[in-house]
């Protein structure tokens, strides 16, 4: 199971999430609590080693800024949570992996899932990005879709539940291993990372 931490903004919780096992760290340009500069950006990609994805998220953002927020930071994906089209992933596509992040309501459907130019898609609450979260149960059609991300009001106690029910294949979180906005906290990094590769049946 693949884990992001979303939402960084200090270096010290860049490493504690490195060190706890996450295997990719959101950076935020678009207004949020969570928000950071692309200064800031550099200055926690830097600290961290190679084998930790970097995304940036973006919301409606100029396809040039995009583009140069890319190049900077050598960014492994960036993920979409605004009305991006399908024209707009695919011209980004030429350069970086497509995350496209879409609220669950009960008529998303498998097909746009799946046909949707994008490298995988971030299962959301209603307000994408909100920390809210959705009925679990009511998105049972779309368990197991390839390259299909969990987000939305996870925590160190609910993540395992929604891995067994929706079997994605990663997890997405920030507000959920808080302890203000913004602010990470160590503990609660490390409870996540473990609930989310724990297997089940351990």
């Amino acid at each position: 199971m693949r884990v992001k931490i979303c939402g960084v903004t200090r270096v010290e919780d860049a490493l504690a999430a490195e060190a706890a096992g996450a295997d990719a760290l959101g950076f935020i340009f678009a207004p949020s609590k969570r928000r950071v500069t692309l200064a800031q950006a550099e200055v926690i990609s830097a600290a961290l080693g190679p084998f930790v994805a970097r995304v940036g998220v973006f919301v409606d953002a100029p396809l040039s800024a995009v583009r140069e927020t890319v190049r900077a930071l050598r960014l492994s994906a960036v993920q979409l949570h605004g009305h991006e089209d399908a024209a707009y992933a695919s011209a980004l596509r030429s350069h970086v992996r497509v995350i496209r992040a879409v609220p669950f309501t009960p008529n998303l459907t498998a097909e746009f899932i799946q046909t949707f130019p994008a490298d995988a898609v971030l299962l959301d609450g209603l307000r994408p990005g909100g920390g809210e979260a959705f009925s679990w149960a009511d998105a049972g059609a779309l368990s197991g879709l390839p390259n299909l991300i969990l987000a939305g009001g996870l925590t160190p106690a609910t993540v395992a539940a929604g891995i067994a029910i929706l079997n994605p294949y990663g997890v997405d979180v920030a507000s959920g291993v808080e302890s203000s906005p913004g602010v990470k906290d160590p503990g609660k990094i490390q409870d996540f990372v473990r609930a989310a590769k724990t297997p089940a049946s351990l």
